[in-house]
């Protein structure tokens, strides 16, 4: 068993249960105590269990679209040719906005580290990725934290945010619809990332397959705001071209 899947197994172990021990994780998986305490690190690290004395529990949903832990690991492949893609178009951006969730932190792990680069960024997550990185800065948008994706919200992270003027901002969204644009289910969130929008020079929607058709209640943004979009192979190749007729370039990988 790769550590992948004994990750997997252990986020539905801690679904199951409610809280897992290390101990117990070790003797189920037949590994080191330690090696239990790696996963349990990269498992919080990306919002998908919290950490307690000598074991885990699981996130708790927030009715949002934010993909369930097992479907963001099984998915995680896919994520990560987008983030590699996205990351692909930053051209000559010195300034960037990363946006929060899973493909925020995999966006933030692919940018280059030897060029200077400012990101701003909503995402604990992604922060915590970037922190260690000599030629990379990282400014932290202050307000409320969402459990579900560690990343803050709200209008003291739009009003902070509002004080920056960025080269390109990388965005999410929990629906992709040519009628209504680019939607989320959480109005705090649809706030920081409508001041994105506003905020950048540049603007690319990196989002998966699945999001596509879909409707949240907040919209924050139109298609024709961004210049691409980069998304799974799941969306079918004549309905990327009605998505690029309306002005992005668009990539399924």
């Amino acid at each position: 068993m790769d550590a992948e899947e004994r990750r997997l197994r252990i986020l539905q172990v801690t679904r199951s249960t409610g809280a897992v021990a290390v101990a117990e994780l070790a003797a189920r998986f037949t590994v080191a105590p330690e090696t239990v305490r790696r996963d349990l690190r990269a498992l919080a690290e990306e919002g998908l269990i919290s950490r307690t004395h000598g074991g885990a529990r699981p996130v708790e949903s927030t009715g949002s679209s934010t993909p369930p832990p097992s479907r963001a690991l099984r998915d995680a492949p896919a994520l990560t040719r987008i983030a590699a893609a996205a990351v692909s178009l930053l051209g000559a951006a010195e300034t960037v906005f990363v946006d929060e969730g899973f493909t925020a932190r995999l966006i933030a792990r692919a940018l280059p580290r030897d060029r200077p680069l400012t990101v701003v960024t909503a995402s604990l997550t992604a922060a915590h990725a970037l922190g260690d990185t000599e030629r990379i800065t990282v400014l932290l948008l202050g307000g409320r934290v969402r459990g579900a994706t560690l990343a803050t919200s709200g209008g003291q992270a739009a009003r902070m945010l509002g004080g920056f003027v960025v080269d390109l901002a990388y965005l999410d969204a929990d629906g992709v619809s040519r009628e209504h644009g680019l939607t989320v289910f959480d109005p705090a969130v649809a706030e920081v990332r409508a001041q994105a929008v506003r905020g950048s020079r540049r603007r690319i929607l990196a989002a998966a397959a699945t999001a596509f058709g879909g409707v949240g209640p907040c919209r924050f943004a139109d298609v024709r705001d961004v210049e691409a979009i980069v998304t799974g192979a799941g969306v079918p190749a004549a309905e990327a071209q009605r998505y690029s007729l309306l002005g992005p370039r668009v990539l399924s990988v």
